[in-house]
């Protein structure tokens, strides 16, 4: 049985990939720790426990000491979902990013060198390549150019990544994928809040004029991604994933409005982000050459799935929007803060 631990797994990309591997990997036992601060939340992971391969710790991975316990059971891999992830909340105060973004990373790079892991993946972002004109594609080989403190954050931590492959061996990869969409996905993410909000009968807040462009991926084929890369990837590699579905924001907001039947006068225009990024695009062609994987869910597919899952899953999201959820797990869990999630 090989051993994976999932950083970051209480959060949106995290859970749906421990599902992903469960459903998958019959071989592969999972423990997941996240911090649990705002973004991770238990009710992700509801029931994995039943599947005799799953585990839950609730630890920081800047906490050494709590995640060199876990190295101890003998980990075959380690991938790391655990950030900080909302821009937003990054232009308001960068110190947490760094310290989980970039020194949590360092933590678990140093302990899967100490304890000779054979495969490591750190989850990061097209963001870290900066904004695009109206022209081509990030390629792996792109120049690192953030322009918030949050992808700065993460271009530090893939950084040290290659670091510690180039200087002490560590088998470590880096993912930089587009933006994800798709069931858990905390709401104040641009999908989940407008579709939500369109539920609730509000309007949905569009970042000046709309015209940013963003490539969309649903959350399962990333996850796919992940576990090709895992499986398959050449350490010291870097690996794009994208689905080559470049929308507008407006365009993207037209269509949920589409979705959920609505029209355009539930648009309410708002002053522009501080160093909003123009436009993303990734070129996926070395996964799609080198390991074989494909995105497999059709967009306009994916959407309507993703908002029936809101539709259907009202008691979630209204616990989150509402703060319940962190009653829930302070309950469950105690009401230490960290970072991670």
């Amino acid at each position: 049985m090989k051993r994976l631990l999932v950083t970051g797994a209480a959060g949106f990309i995290g859970s749906n990939f421990v599902r992903r591997v469960l459903e998958q990997q019959t071989d592969w036992y999972v423990i997941g720790l996240d911090a649990l601060t705002y973004a991770g939340n238990p009710a992700n992971l509801e029931n994995l426990a039943d599947t005799g391969r799953f585990e839950f710790v609730r630890g920081d991975i800047c906490d050494e000491q709590t995640v060199s316990d876990l190295f101890e059971v003998g980990l075959w891999g380690v991938i790391n979902f655990a950030a900080e992830s909302h821009v937003d909340r990054s232009i308001h105060g960068g110190a947490a990013f760094v310290r989980t973004n970039v020194v949590g990373v360092q933590v678990l790079l140093e302990l899967s060198r100490l304890h000779g892991v054979d495969r490591f993946v750190q989850v990061s972002t097209d963001e870290v390549y900066g904004s695009l004109g109206a022209e081509g594609s990030f390629t792996e080989v792109s120049p690192l150019a953030p322009n918030s403190p949050y992808s700065a954050s993460k271009a530090a931590a893939d950084l040290l990544v290659r670091a510690y492959h180039h200087t002490h061996g560590v088998p470590a990869m880096v993912t930089r994928c587009s933006n994800n969409y798709g069931p858990y996905q905390f709401p104040e993410k641009v999908i989940p809040l407008f579709v939500t909000n369109l539920l609730e009968g509000r309007k949905v807040p569009l970042y000046g004029d709309g015209s940013n462009v963003r490539d969309w991926i649903h959350v399962q084929d990333h996850c796919d991604a992940l576990i090709r890369v895992l499986q398959d990837g050449q350490p010291g590699e870097i690996y794009n994933i994208g689905a080559d579905n470049e929308l507008s924001n407006l365009e993207l907001t037209c269509a949920i409005l589409r979705q959920l039947k609505q029209n355009e006068s539930m648009i309410q225009r708002v002053k522009d982000r501080p160093g909003h990024d123009w436009r993303y695009a990734i070129d996926a062609g070395k996964m799609r050459c080198e390991l074989g994987w494909s995105p497999q869910v059709d967009f306009e597919q994916g959407l309507a799935q993703t908002v029936q899952w809101y539709v259907d899953n009202k008691p979630w999201w209204q616990a989150v929007k509402s703060g319940e959820y962190r009653n829930y797990y302070q309950r469950q869990y105690g009401t230490r803060e960290g970072a991670g999630s």
